[in-house]
């Protein structure tokens, strides 16, 4: 994109949303293990549908978890706990089918067993990190507005300020940007889940004033900005009994609405051996540190890993030519000062405690969570130092 104008768009959904669901429990179950025993190895995949809840994947871990009771208590703390909605936490079905950890997995990503001494990465893949100066969290401004919405959408039925709305539901924003910039908001979409009893009036009311208008500053919506909510005019019908969930079928949602790049590896269910996870999320931080040191306006960071291998295969920092020093430079200063070996990532980012549940909705980045290590903007001033700036 240049400095022409041009319009962006990106979405984000509910903790009700049925993909988000299946999130919601893969990393419920995920800290369950990780609580009890901090080196479980977890990849918990869940799907849901109408009254059915099906938990796979493989687990090695010394933690006895009643699975059932966390997905119970997991759908019921989303909200789904009437059958009237055709989904309830007391009455679905649950299927768990577990194995454990492929021995020649494990064995890669285990100290001292592999062919390698250290911890090595738990596949090969490529990941990104992402941040740009556009908000104060240093995301993208739909993504964060987004965000926002879904977040505001989900606080308003759950303290009772709109007392029609049902769990499900999603957001779009889409931004007009002028020589490169942000200037004003052009369209927000919602879509929310609403009891029957409501007119399509007072649910579009409701939302333009309890919703858009307290999330989205009033200097980027203008007489020509266009709210369409609810679009087909009725949305009852929602949740597992709506659509069928799966996790890790929202990875744009949980990273950066499209901006930027995404690798292809999904975060939920995952323990952070598996550096889909833990990669992409050092690799935002290393991205959010450089914008937030005034190096540059905004910045990628690509890391890439081979199975078992401790050290990244390769290792790029992209500012789009808003960099105040050569991005190869600024690469070279990457690489000397942060590690991106999954065990020292692991450490750094703290990341063997029961911290996933929040991050399954609302996205993983931008978000204001002493817990989420990642967002620390601790090494800015170090990095402005190394960059000489």
């Amino acid at each position: 994109m240049g400095v022409q104008g041009y319009s962006f768009s990106s979405e984000s959904v509910t903790e009700g949303h049925p993909d988000k669901v299946a999130d919601g429990i893969s990393d419920a179950v995920l800290d369950s293990m990780i609580e009890q025993d901090p080196r479980s190895r977890v990849a918990c995949e869940t799907l849901v549908t109408t009254g059915l809840v099906l938990v796979a994947g493989e687990i090695t871990t010394k933690a006895i978890v009643d699975i059932p009771s966390v997905v119970r208590k997991t759908v019921s703390s989303i909200g789904y706990t009437d059958t009237d909605m055709g989904f309830d936490s007391a009455t679905c079905a649950v299927l768990v089918t577990l194995d454990k950890q492929s021995p020649d997995i494990s064995m890669g990503v285990t100290e001292g067993e592999g062919l390698f001494k250290e911890q090595g990465a738990g596949d090969q893949g490529l990941m990104f990190g992402f941040a740009c100066d556009e908000t104060p969290e240093l995301m993208p401004m739909a993504i964060s507005y987004a965000h926002k919405l879904t977040s505001r959408l989900t606080e308003a039925r759950k303290d009772g300020s709109l007392w029609f709305l049902r769990p499900d539901g999603k957001s779009q924003v889409t931004v007009r940007y002028e020589g490169g910039r942000p200037q004003r908001v052009e369209t927000v979409v919602i879509a929310a889940q609403h009891s029957p009893d409501v007119t399509y009036e007072n649910i579009k009311e409701g939302i333009i004033e309890e919703v858009i208008k307290k999330v989205i500053p009033g200097e980027m919506l203008t007489p020509d900005t266009k709210y369409l909510i609810n679009a087909t005019g009725r949305f009852v019908v929602g949740g597992p009994m709506g659509d069928c969930g799966l996790t890790g079928r929202k990875i744009i949602v949980d990273t950066y609405g499209g901006y930027g790049a995404h690798g292809g590896g999904a975060f939920s269910g995952k323990d952070p051996s598996k550096v889909d996870r833990s990669a992409s999320y050092m690799a935002r931080h290393v991205a959010k540190n450089i914008v937030a040191a005034g190096i540059a306006e905004k910045c990628l960071v690509q890391v890439a890993y081979a199975i078992g291998y401790p050290e990244p295969v390769s290792m790029m920092v992209n500012t789009y030519g808003t960099g105040k020093i050569d991005d190869d430079k600024l690469s070279e200063i990457v690489t000397t000062n942060f590690s991106f070996k999954p065990a020292a990532i692991i450490d750094y980012l703290k990341l063997l405690r029961p911290i996933y549940y929040k991050t399954a909705a609302n996205g993983h980045f931008g978000r204001n969570d002493s817990d989420f290590t990642w967002e620390a903007t601790n090494r800015a001033e170090e990095l402005r130092k190394l960059a000489q700036i």
